[in-house]
C-alpha cells in the first residue's frame, strides 16, 4: 500500500534521550539495520520446476538471473541486517520464485522512484518493494499479487485508542503513505469539520521512526500498512499492541513490464508456492498471517482467467 513510498526531510525529530530509550526498549527492533532474520528463520528455496522455467521469457532467462529492485527500509518487506545485506519477506519470496523458475535471484537496492522506470526500460526484470497494485500502475505494468494488506493501528499496551474516534490524539505515520494521506489526514479534517479537537499528526521519513514515536509515548498511536504495524508490535517486547481492525485492504504485487509474458511465469511459480505450502511458510516467518492468497493472481485476476 505504500503508494508513494515516503521521503523528504522530517519536520520533527526525536530527542537523543528518547532515541536511546526507544532503542533500549526495542533492542533495535523497528530500525532499518537489525541483527538478522527473525528467530527460527530458515531459507526456503524450492527446486526448479522445468515446465515453469520453460515459461520464462528469453530476455529474462538468457542471463540466468531474476533481477529485482528494492528500496529499504520497509520492514518486514525489505531492510538491511547488521552486515548490510538486504533481507525481508519480499527478498525471501523473490528468491523462492526465482528458484522455481530456474534462475539466480539478483536483488538490487535503488531509490524507490527509479525502480519502475528501470523495469520499464528493461534494466530490471521486476520491482519488489511494497508496490500497491492499482489501476494507474496497470497502464504500464502487470502485477503478480502476493498479499492483501490494509491499514492497521497500534497503541501502547493497555491504553485505549479508538481509530474511528481519534480527535484530540497524536498519531504517528510515515510521510506520504496512505496512512497519512488516506487515513489520518481525512480523519483530522472530519474532526475539525465537526468542531472537535484536531488530530496532531507526526509525519516521519520512515515507518520505524513513526513506530518509535508511539512506543516512547510521544504519539498516542501509530498508523501503517498492516504487516508493518504487526512487525513493529511483534518486536516491541510487549510495549505496543494492535488496536482496531485492519481496513482499506489493497493488493501488494510484483511489478513486471506489461505484455512481457513474465507475469504468467511468475504467477505459475506463485501457484506452486501456494500449493506446496512454502508461500504460507515464507510469510509466517515474518509474522504475516492475514491477507494471504489461496490462488495466484495477476492484477487481481485468477491465473486461470488471465488473458
Amino acid at each position: 500500500m505504500n503508494q508513494n513510498k515516503r521521503f523528504g526531510k522530517a519536520t520533527r525529530v526525536l530527542s537523543a534521550f528518547t532515541l536511546m530509550m526507544g532503542v533500549g526498549l526495542l533492542s533495535g527492533c523497528v530500525t532499518n539495520v537489525e541483527g538478522g532474520n527473525p528467530d527460527g528463520w530458515e531459507p526456503i528455496e524450492p527446486a526448479t520446476v522445468p515446465e515453469i522455467a520453460a515459461m520464462v521469457p528469453e530476455n529474462v532467462s538468457k542471463d540466468g538471473k531474476f533481477s529485482i529492485g528494492a528500496n529499504p527500509p520497509f520492514a518486514p518487506f525489505e531492510f538491511k541486517d547488521s552486515q548490510g545485506n538486504l533481507i525481508g519477506l519480499e527478498l525471501d519470496l523473490g528468491r523462492a520464485l526465482a528458484s522455481i523458475m530456474g534462475l539466480e535471484f539478483d536483488p538490487q537496492e535503488m531509490d524507490f522512484s527509479m525502480i519502475l522506470p528501470a523495469v520499464q526500460a528493461g534494466s530490471l526484470d521486476a520491482g519488489m518493494s511494497g508496490f500497491t497494485d492499482n489501476e494507474e500502475r496497470r497502464k504500464s505494468f502487470e502485477f503478480v499479487n502476493f498479499l492483501f494488506a490494509g491499514i492497521q493501528w497500534a497503541q501502547l499496551t493497555g491504553t485505549h485508542v479508538n481509530p474511528e474516534d481519534a480527535c484530540g490524539l497524536t498519531v504517528a505515520v510515515q510521510r506520504t503513505t496512505v496512512s497519512e494521506t488516506d487515513d489520518v489526514r481525512p480523519k483530522n479534517d472530519a474532526c475539525i469539520e465537526a468542531g472537535k479537537p484536531p488530530i496532531t499528526i507526526l509525519s516521519f521519513d520512515t515507518s520505524d521512526n513513526a513506530a518509535l514515536a508511539a512506543l516512547v509515548g510521544r504519539a498516542d498511536a501509530f498508523s501503517a500498512d498492516s504487516p508493518v504495524t504487526s512487525w513493529a508490535v511483534e518486536r516491541s517486547d510487549g510495549k505496543l499492541e494492535l488496536v482496531g481492525d485492519m481496513f482499506d485492504a489493497a493488493p501488494y504485487g510484483i511489478a513486471v513490464p506489461k505484455d512481457s509474458g513474465l507475469s504468467t511465469a511468475l504467477a505459475h511459480a506463485m501457484q506452486h508456492l501456494i500449493d506446496t505450502g512454502d508461500y504460507e511458510r515464507i510469510l509466517a516467518q515474518w509474522n504475516v498471517r492475514t491477507g494471504l492468497l489461496d490462488t495466484a493472481l495477476i492484477n487481481e485476476q485468477p491465473l486461470t482467467e488471465w488473458k
